[in-house]
């Protein structure tokens, strides 16, 4: 009897044993919230290797996880010089065709570092075959570049994604999410959820230059993922294989909209260690 006791006993703590997680992040603000989590994760006694590349803003090593760095044609200067121009653009002024331009200029210059970001990634041959041996349980990205799909689809592992928005609302077509241009407000329109006729023409009429900026945007990735997995894939066809996907959103600061059942809001989870003033 005793004997069958703790052999049901092993059973029971081999399942809460923690697993294994390979982090692919985004640097930048998304990285500081994503931080958050793998400290919670790391004291349930999961295993966490975090892949970024050498030169980065954010992403420095920690006793919650295992860093692993890898060479990019990319210099810090470079690095700060984007960081600091993209936080510029978002809080500039300026009609719609002003800022849509700059946002143009700005994602180009962005995109263009990004991508060669993820490049040396996924060719890395001694990195990749360190993934590949290492047999982990589970890929946590940041689809707001899809270098981290791409390393779970090559893995043949489930992933979770953490983020607050994707470039031209590819997150809805991911997940068939509803987005209706007469409901959800479309961004650089100051428009709310309730609006009259003309407010939702000038919904719709602002959609259209999403269309090119994400062809624009992600139609390299579709070219390098396509040629690193070996067949025809697009940037959507790999966010649909999340499993999950953890929002950055509330509805407190954000206007109600609709979501699919694998969409969880997180928001604030970035500032569980802030103390408040009464």
């Amino acid at each position: 009897r005793v004997t069958v006791t703790l052999v049901l006993l092993l059973c029971v703590l081999s399942l809460a044993a923690g697993g294994k997680l390979l982090v692919v992040p985004v640097d930048g603000s998304h990285w500081l919230s994503m931080r958050e989590v793998l400290g919670g994760l790391r004291q349930k006694g999961h295993e966490i290797v975090v892949v970024a590349p050498e030169i980065n803003l954010h992403i420095k090593p920690t006793k919650d996880f295992v860093m692993k760095t890898y060479p990019v044609p990319v210099t810090q200067e470079d690095m700060d010089h984007v960081f600091w121009r993209m936080s510029h653009v978002v809080f500039e002024e300026g009609s719609f065709l002003e800022r849509f331009l700059k946002t143009y200029e700005n994602a180009k210059n962005t995109s263009a570092i990004f991508l060669s970001t993820c490049s040396h990634l996924l060719y890395n041959k001694e990195l990749v075959r360190y993934l590949e041996e290492s047999k982990f349980d589970a890929v946590f990205t940041d689809p707001m570049l899809p270098c981290g799909q791409i390393l779970a689809e090559h893995l043949s592992l489930p992933s979770v994604f953490f983020l607050r928005g994707i470039p031209c609302g590819l997150e809805f077509e991911a997940t068939q999410c509803p987005n209706p241009s007469s409901y959800v407000p479309r961004p650089f329109t100051d428009l709310t959820d309730r609006m009259n006729f003309l407010q939702r023409v000038k919904n719709l009429i602002f959609e259209i230059p999403n269309y090119f900026l994400c062809d624009f945007f992600f139609q390299p990735y579709t070219k390098l993922a396509s040629e690193f997995l070996q067949r025809d894939v697009t940037v959507p066809d790999l966010l649909r294989q999340a499993s999950v996907w953890l929002m950055k959103i509330d509805f407190v600061l954000y206007y109600p909209r609709p979501l699919m059942p694998n969409m969880i809001m997180i928001s604030g989870v970035n500032c569980a260690h802030e103390k408040l003033t009464q």
